[in-house]
């Protein structure tokens, strides 16, 4: 059960409005040895507030990339995101990133690590950030590994505590690129878990990045499908199923299905048609 708080710390905690993102027009390409590569052609999608939404498809499609655009890490070439309205021109407190790599910092201990982010955050004592930290490591069941070691954890582990770090400046939104994907199974379905629960207790606007068309139907309020070379969204998908969701309903499958077929039934070419 997780402690009671008070104060600045019950502040903190609190629920903060999640944000609405808005994406418009948005283009991006890059420059290789072989000539300019178009990452992204003209995309535009709502986000709501509090949405789940997950961005399914091949390597190469720009999922990465939009998702580097909306955490202010790059820019478009055109077109514009904003989030409540206001422009995205850097990165910023309201919008964290969780890489499919941990990225945990190896000198720190658990603890250090979920504390690391909340050092600059203004208006906290030490004592304030130490209790958010506690909080957030109780929130991922990792209370007991507080003083362990980086390379004493499990890749699943390392996961909760690279969730429990984004959680913890209480952003408004949470960008997942592909957090899962090393995991195995057994791990990967119990985290498929936790996320649902904190998502439905914090209410973060969640953009999830995934090649897995199940995982992205079992998380996901919505799934948007992107057509690689160049970037584009080529269909959306509502998932409209009860939470908290298995992996091996007969419904969620039903639900993959659709999206596999539309994935596998795109071929490139008909992108420059």
């Amino acid at each position: 059960m997780l402690r009671k708080k008070t104060g600045s710390v019950t502040q903190e905690l609190a629920l903060v409005p999640p944000s609405k993102l808005s994406i418009e027009n948005v283009s991006k390409s890059f420059q290789t040895a072989t000539g300019k590569v178009l990452a992204l052609d003209r995309i535009n999608l709502q986000v709501n507030e509090a949405e789940f939404i997950c961005l399914v498809g091949p390597s190469g499609c720009g999922k990465t990339t939009l998702l580097n655009i909306i955490a202010g890490l790059e820019f478009p070439d055109s077109g514009i995101v904003l989030a409540d309205g206001k422009k995205i021109t850097a990165p910023g407190r309201d919008r964290l990133v969780m890489f499919q790599e941990s990225a945990l910092f190896p000198w720190l201990d658990v603890f250090g690590n979920v504390l690391f982010g909340l050092k600059l955050k203004p208006g906290l004592t030490n004592k304030d950030r130490r209790d958010v930290a506690k909080y957030y490591l109780e929130l991922v069941g990792l209370t007991k590994f507080e003083r362990a070691n980086i390379h004493e954890l499990s890749g699943g582990m390392k996961q909760r505590v690279a969730l429990a770090r984004a959680l913890a400046p209480n952003p408004r939104v949470l960008l997942m690129d592909e957090p899962f994907a090393a995991l195995d199974a057994l791990t990967r379905e119990q985290l498929y878990g936790d996320l649902q629960t904190i998502w439905k207790e914090k209410k973060k606007t969640i953009v999830f990045v995934t090649h897995n068309v199940r995982e992205s139907a079992c998380l996901g309020d919505r799934v948007v499908l992107f057509s690689p070379h160049p970037g584009r969204i080529q269909e959306e998908f509502r998932i409209e199923l009860p939470r908290p969701r298995e992996m091996n309903t007969s419904e969620l499958a039903e639900y993959s299905g659709k999206i596999m077929r539309a994935l596998k039934s795109y071929r490139p070419e008909q992108a420059n048609a």
